[in-house]
């Protein structure tokens, strides 16, 4: 059988991230890869918790408001 996935959308928002800064555009283009390693510190946490959960990263999107992660885990087969 193949394997089979859920997907969850889950909606960080930036007071989470009191001690992650990330530029933001007036067009709203959000980047992290002109910052310091030691600031994406508490990003990380949120990656390895939910990695530590059985849920892979597959795609973020960054905003004014937040961050959005799509995690997707192997779907388990019910007995």
């Amino acid at each position: 059988m193949d394997k089979q996935f859920v997907y969850e959308v889950k909606k960080y928002p930036v007071e989470q991230f009191v001690r992650l800064a990330y530029f933001c555009t007036d067009q709203g283009d959000c980047k992290l890869n002109e910052l310091p390693n030691q600031q994406l510190k508490a990003f990380e946490e949120v990656l390895n918790a939910r990695g530590l959960e059985g849920w892979e990263l597959v795609q973020t999107f960054f905003g004014e408001d937040g961050v959005v992660a799509v995690w997707k885990q192997e779907k388990t087969r019910k007995a």
